[in-house]
């Protein structure tokens, strides 16, 4: 049983249920009320068979560096319980079935967002840009901005315009996020040598690309009520909280630096928070 439970571990679920959020919402904004649940089953299934291949491979690819960070260094392919053999063919088993799951039951659409956003996640973030470059934030971005973009087209089959918003919301989103894990995180990424923003530029530069990115954020979530079928409600919701995060963004110029992992910790929370806000208005198209 405890093999198992590596195994699961492996595919990192709290990434996986995370996304399956993002999944759901896409999914129910594109159905405009007219949802077909078990198509949802089959795409939710899908994508998450998809992701969690991503994760295994990151998982084999990273287990050099995983070694040295306290928050990764008891990892299953760090301590031997799971070899790296069998974690490739993990991997590998997930992506297709996941892939043909979402082949069988969806379009060729979703599939090849889907299989787009794994092989960026994989390949481009994972092997080449996380150990060589800032800009690797950016293109982890990508693909974690793919999930809510395959619950749309698994719908409309089509590439409109809330589709591409939903996709520039959830990359901006990403960043200020991802910024805030990299503060948070930063003794560990600069011992495992991971070339994020903080460890490159220090936290005040960073701290002025999150107030950036929380601000295109704002904007983006704008566009949306404009273009993408949601109401007043979402519109002042999405104003307040985006206002919010950004005010908090903002405070981290004001603070001893001291108090930067504390700050950074706020700001990861409030990112979880203002995406759940998100997707629960744009699931009810309030």
């Amino acid at each position: 049983m405890n093999i198992l439970k590596e195994y699961y571990q492996l595919t990192k679920p709290g990434i996986i249920y995370g996304n399956a959020i993002t999944v759901i919402a896409g999914f129910l904004l594109a159905s405009r009320g007219h949802v077909d649940w078990w198509l949802l089953f089959e795409a939710l299934l899908g994508i998450s068979l998809v992701m969690a291949s991503g994760c295994v491979m990151n998982n084999y690819f990273d287990r050099d560096i995983d070694a040295k960070m306290e928050r990764t260094k008891n990892r299953a392919l760090v301590r031997g319980s799971i070899t790296p053999a069998h974690a490739l063919v993990f991997g590998k088993i997930l992506a297709i079935l996941g892939v043909s799951t979402l082949y069988f039951f969806t379009n060729l659409l979703t599939v090849a967002a889907a299989v787009l956003g794994l092989f960026v996640y994989v390949i481009v973030y994972t092997k080449w840009l996380k150990r060589t470059s800032t800009f690797g934030t950016l293109v982890g971005s990508v693909s974690g901005a793919v999930p809510i973009v395959v619950g749309y087209l698994t719908v409309t089959n089509s590439i409109d315009i809330t589709a591409i918003i939903l996709f520039i919301i959830l990359a901006l989103w990403q960043m200020p996020h991802s910024f805030a894990i990299a503060i948070y995180r930063l003794e560990d990424y600069r011992t495992a040598g991971i070339q994020v923003l903080p460890v490159r530029k220090g936290t005040h530069i960073t701290k002025i690309q999150t107030v950036i990115y929380v601000a295109l954020f704002i904007l983006a979530t704008f566009a949306l009520a404009v273009f993408g079928h949601v109401g007043y409600v979402y519109f002042f919701m999405m104003t307040f909280v985006g206002f919010a995060w950004a005010a908090l963004a903002a405070k981290g110029f004001w603070i001893k630096p001291a108090n930067d992992r504390v700050w950074a910790r706020n700001m990861f929370t409030f990112s979880i928070v203002i995406l759940v806000v998100f997707c629960v208005l744009i699931a009810a198209r309030a």
